[in-house]
This record gives structure tokens, C-alpha cells and sequence, in this order.
């Protein structure tokens, strides 16, 4: 057998790795590649034995001081043979020196932990499908707000600036934001996509569980309900009765894991995940 080469992902090529998620039970969303794309064309990698895909990983530079790992896959008839290391590395060295992220499952944490990460928090996909409530009163179309204005507060809980991935992610067809207003000021925003299953939602930032409850109303209005997910940081123990007093359940848990110090974020405010994939 021919050795692993690596090379990146060509946007058009992101697709790969995401349909291998999808086979792993991770249920992207059906415009996700296109989004992923836009913060590091760069990012994705695949590892190919004879050009045949055998292992894929994506760690996305945001700036110069975060980047955040993802879709680390490797073709489950090769596992064990040292494909996943060679292509972690290679993901590794595209985002030195910067703070890395990633949402592990669970069971490889201690892995993890050898190559630096130490855990932050627990997430937890919860799901459950969920009847179409009536739209509230007060609230807007996302793509109406200002975008300066949503930069503003995702930079409260996000480790980085990510204007040109938050632009993609409210504006990508088939993607629903709303956004509720106090005062002049933003209060609670929140997306909903389509994905293999049902729909996620995420990001979901509110200043309270209140205004996080009218965003995730007027997000399921505007979907028509179904099938729902949301991911929550489970040291929000606000997020996690919102999430229970809708009837979700647990589906799993992730570890938000980080290779050294972050900005203080606000976790009190994220009632919903954006992506496992890119945080």
C-alpha cells in the first residue's frame, strides 16, 4: 500500500468531509460546506492513499490568536494505522502558534489531553421534534439587524471575530435568523438550518433564558417545527431548562476542549451552539 499524502480540501471539495460526518451520525446542515468555506479556505484537510480519500480534519484559522478543530474522521477500515495522527499533525501545524478549539466526543478526551487540550466544559446535543408554535410579537429578521451590531455581541461569546462566517451563516438560503431588540440594543439573535435530520439550532445567544425563549419561538414558527436540535453548553444551567422545559432530550455530549487561554467569554449568554464543527 502506498503511503498517505495530504493536501487540502479545495472548497468545492468540502462536501467529502462533510458527507463523512453525516455517515458518523453527526447530522450537518444541508448548507454547511458552503459556510465552513468562508473563514480558511485553507483548513481542511484529507489524507489519500492512491488519491482515494481515507482520512479527513479541518482546523479553522479565525485570526492570528484562535483557530478550531473539526471533522476529525478517519475511514473506519484504516483506523488504527497511524492516518489520524499524521493528518492531526498537519492540522496542528496550520493553526501554531494560535489557541486551538475542538468539540471531542467524549471517549477520546484523554487523547486530546496529550496533544495539550484541557477541557473547558461539557456540551450537550439535545432532540426531540417539536410542534410549530405561534410567531411572537417583537421580533425581527436577523438579516435586518445591522451586522456591526451582531459582530458586537457574538465577540461576547466567541473567541474570535468571525464577521465573514457570520455573514455567510445568517445570509446561506434555507438559513432562518431572528433577533430580538430592548432598547436599541440586541437582546437575543439565533439561526435555524436545515440538516439531514430535522433542524438545528445554533447559534442561539440571549441575554436571558426570557428573550432566548421568544428567539427559539420565532425560530421554530418560521421552520414550521419538526424534528429540532440544539446544543448546549451544559454549564449554563439556564440553556439546559429551556432545553428540557421543550421536552428535548440528551442525544450526546461533547468536550469544549482548548489548547490554552481564551478571551472570558460570556457562556451564560449561549443558549444554543453554533456548530460542533467550527464552535
Amino acid at each position: 500500500m502506498s503511503e498517505l499524502q495530504i493536501r487540502n480540501l479545495r472548497p468545492e471539495e468540502i462536501s467529502l468531509a462533510i458527507d463523512w460526518a453525516a455517515a458518523e451520525g453527526w447530522n450537518p446542515g444541508l448548507s454547511d460546506a458552503a459556510c465552513f468555506a468562508v473563514p480558511d479556505a485553507q483548513g481542511f484537510f484529507v489524507g489519500e492513499i492512491d488519491g482515494v480519500p481515507v482520512a479527513t480534519v479541518s482546523c479553522v484559522n479565525y485570526d492570528d490568536r484562535f483557530a478550531f478543530l473539526g471533522f476529525y474522521i478517519v475511514r473506519a477500515d484504516l483506523r488504527g494505522a497511524g492516518h489520524g495522527l499524521r493528518i492531526w499533525n498537519a492540522a496542528i501545524a496550520h493553526a501554531r502558534p494560535r489557541v486551538i478549539g475542538l468539540d471531542g466526543v467524549v471517549a477520546q478526551q484523554d487523547n486530546y489531553k496529550k496533544s495539550g487540550f484541557q477541557l473547558a466544559y461539557a456540551n450537550i446535543r439535545y432532540g426531540g421534534t417539536i410542534a410549530a408554535p405561534p410567531a411572537p410579537a417583537g421580533v425581527v429578521a436577523l438579516d435586518k439587524v445591522p451586522l456591526a451590531l451582531v459582530e458586537a455581541d457574538d465577540a461576547t461569546v466567541f473567541p474570535a471575530a468571525r464577521s465573514a462566517f457570520l455573514r455567510a451563516w445568517i445570509n446561506t438560503q434555507g438559513h432562518l435568523g431572528r433577533a430580538l431588540m430592548r432598547g436599541g440594543r440586541l437582546a437575543a439573535w439565533g439561526v435555524i438550518r436545515p440538516c439531514r435530520t430535522g433542524c438545528k439550532i445554533g447559534p442561539l445567544v440571549a441575554d436571558d433564558r426570557a428573550a432566548a425563549e421568544t428567539i427559539m419561538q420565532a425560530l421554530l414558527a418560521s421552520a414550521g417545527g419538526g424534528d429540532i436540535f440544539l446544543d448546549v453548553p451544559a454549564v449554563n444551567g439556564e440553556a439546559l431548562a429551556l432545553a428540557e422545559g421543550l421536552d428535548l432530550k440528551p442525544v450526546f455530549e461533547t468536550a469544549r476542549m482548548y489548547t490554552g487561554p481564551i478571551p472570558p467569554l460570556r457562556i451564560d449568554r449561549v443558549f444554543g451552539v453554533t456548530s460542533f464543527e467550527l464552535g
